[in-house]
């Protein structure tokens, strides 16, 4: 079964600068980095690596910023459910249309939550 990635990504978003401020995605990185563990070492990944996560968070951003809105609105728990997987759905096949599994995108976001390093050749790439 596939993770959510809706919360995931609101970290690494936050921290490239990809994502605007929504309510949701300003409660995930305290999530994120409590959930990161601090003594593991950062993959070496290649720029193409980080060239597709940068493509797939863009993407994901542009739908996070399109259903938060419909988040906050939703009145009941089943509503709300719905909305969260139709997101998520939208979300796992953006990031598989950048070649990429949705554990890779989370890895790359969790390493991003524990280098500076990481962060400044992700921002490199992003721009």
């Amino acid at each position: 079964m596939q993770k959510p990635i809706l919360t995931a990504v609101a970290a690494g978003l936050l921290t490239l600068g990809l994502a605007a401020g929504s309510a949701s995605a300003q409660q995930a990185p305290a999530q994120a980095q409590s959930a990161a563990p601090m003594n593991v070492p950062t993959p070496d990944y290649s720029n193409a690596q980080l060239e597709r996560f940068v493509n797939a968070s863009k993407k994901v951003a542009m739908i996070s910023q399109e259903y938060t809105p419909k988040l906050e609105a939703s009145t009941d728990d089943a509503t709300k459910n719905k909305v969260f997987q139709e997101a998520d759905a939208k979300m796992v096949k953006a990031v598989h249309e950048e070649g990429m599994t949705v554990d890779q995108f989370n890895g790359i976001n969790m390493a991003l939550q524990r280098d500076p390093e990481l962060i400044k050749r992700v921002q490199e790439v992003a721009k």
